[in-house]
């Protein structure tokens, strides 16, 4: 924890603020979570201690984090809604008092029992919007872009990345953490080590058709691509940014007029939904996904019974 946090941090005792850089260390080493997941954590954590500071007009102690009762965590809740919080943020703030709570549990620092008393907030059921494969292949097309005045090798370079989060279904994190030496040239490879969520490593398959487009990249780059450097590079030779391939995917969306969807991240989805409808199995797209858990990939079946529903009602004499 900085030293800027703790100074925020003189609305919660000195033992509390203890725990929370325990805590935070925990999340980095042992959990294995990102500096911005671990940050994004203990800003929710800071804001509930905020909040009990000024609900109950003192400091938050260890002793007096154990005596909250469940209407204190609805308080909260309702607090934080009334601020324009959707459920979704609301979730993710809870889950994070959460893991603080159980952290101090297992330190034998007391039980938090009404944050799990209290449930969470209903979030509406949303599919993933996948692009068809026709308008997943053009956004591969650099001719598409061939108005723009922008250097061939970054109209390559967008065009590999792109081709990559859909031919393989990685997410952008992975596709823009692959060293040069990790993609192998076509002809010679067709899978590729993906370092997923919580440094975990998967093997995924990668098209002939996506090293080719990535070779052509890397022979216009100007740049010198070191083994052990970042594949994707930036206008000034850096790692590539994710919100340049977002900018990127924007102005397509443009160009082929399509939906307000159709992000980076809605690419892994096509990529999914594609391999099912084509009778792909589902415990295989949960490997090549990198997904812990069946129940995450099970998703995609409703997307495909979705398109089947589209089908019929749109072909059926009687629908």
């Amino acid at each position: 924890m900085t030293d800027a946090a703790e100074a925020d941090l003189t609305f919660a005792s000195a033992e509390v603020v203890a725990e929370l850089i325990g805590w935070r260390a925990h999340l980095a080493a042992e959990r294995r979570m990102s500096p911005k997941t671990v940050e994004a954590y203990e800003r929710d954590v800071r804001q509930f201690l905020a909040f009990l500071a000024a609900h109950f007009g003192e400091q938050p102690t260890l002793k007096s984090l154990a005596a909250i009762e469940p209407r204190d965590v609805r308080a909260f809740m309702a607090s934080r809604r009334s601020d324009g919080m959707g459920s979704r943020s609301l979730m993710r703030v809870l889950a994070g008092a959460r893991s603080f709570a159980r952290y101090l549990e297992r330190n034998g620092k007391g039980r938090v029992g009404a944050l799990a008393a209290v449930r969470a907030p209903k979030l509406p059921k949303t599919l993933p919007k996948p692009l068809t494969a026709t308008s997943a292949k053009r956004l591969t097309d650099a001719d598409v872009r061939a108005g723009e005045e922008r250097e061939p090798w970054v109209l390559a370079r967008d065009a590999a990345v792109l081709a990559l989060l859909y031919g393989s279904g990685l997410r952008i994190s992975e596709a823009l953490g692959l060293t040069r030496e990790a993609v192998p040239q076509a002809g010679k490879g067709d899978v590729i080590t993906v370092l997923g969520k919580g440094n975990k490593k998967r093997m995924v398959p990668v098209l002939r058709r996506v090293l080719e487009l990535i070779d052509e990249y890397v022979a216009l780059c100007p740049y010198d691509l070191a083994d052990e450097k970042p594949l994707f590079v930036g206008q000034k030779g850096g790692p590539l940014s994710p919100r340049i391939v977002q900018l990127t995917m924007a102005r397509l969306r443009g160009a082929l007029g399509l939906a307000e969807t159709a992000t980076p991240h809605a690419l892994r989805h096509s990529f999914a939904t594609h391999l099912l409808a084509r009778g792909g199995d589902l415990r295989a797209i949960q490997e090549l996904l990198g997904h812990a858990s069946l129940s995450t990939t099970q998703i995609y079946t409703a997307v495909d019974a979705e398109q089947l529903l589209n089908v019929y009602r749109a072909a059926h004499p009687r629908a």
